[in-house]
């Protein structure tokens, strides 16, 4: 009996890990950055890309110590922010949610590594809730994120 609970806690344990909720910028500040180690099955990749996106989404709403320029400059490679800030311009939307607004909430899945690169898909979730797939590309060298886009085509 005791071997089926664990793995069904530990399946409920990361799915929590996986999923970022608070909607305002209030409860974002409230709650401090959130620190996950790698470990539980979560890739250094996908921790990264979710540290990123929880720093990101507080600078956005005006909750964190940073600005979002600086966030990105922190876990971005700079040719990825000369081209996020060529699409913010041709688009008229924040290049990293690719919408107008921030997230309530967010997936992470990882896809996978090769060429000293791993993927990481982002599901990023709204209010309304309508969702769209990011894939991010990070270095594993050095964990900066050096592309994100929408799906592959």
């Amino acid at each position: 009996m005791n071997r089926l609970r664990k793995p069904a806690a530990l399946a409920v344990a990361a799915a929590a890990l996986l999923t970022v909720g608070p909607l305002t910028a209030q409860a974002v500040a409230a709650e401090g950055p959130r620190v996950r180690a790698a470990t539980s099955g979560v890739s250094r990749a996908e921790a990264r890309v979710d540290a990123f996106l929880q720093e990101y989404r507080r600078a956005t709403l005006g909750a964190g110590d940073r600005t979002p320029a600086q966030v990105r400059a922190r876990f971005l490679a700079p040719e990825l922010n000369e081209r996020l800030d060529g699409w913010a311009r041709l688009h008229g939307a924040d290049p990293v949610f690719r919408a107008q607004d921030a997230p309530s909430s967010w997936s992470l899945r990882y896809e996978g590594s090769g060429a000293g690169h791993s993927t990481v898909v982002v599901t990023e979730r709204w209010p309304s809730g309508a969702t769209a797939d990011i894939w991010y590309s990070v270095r594993l060298s050095d964990l900066t994120v050096n592309d994100l886009k929408g799906p592959p085509e």
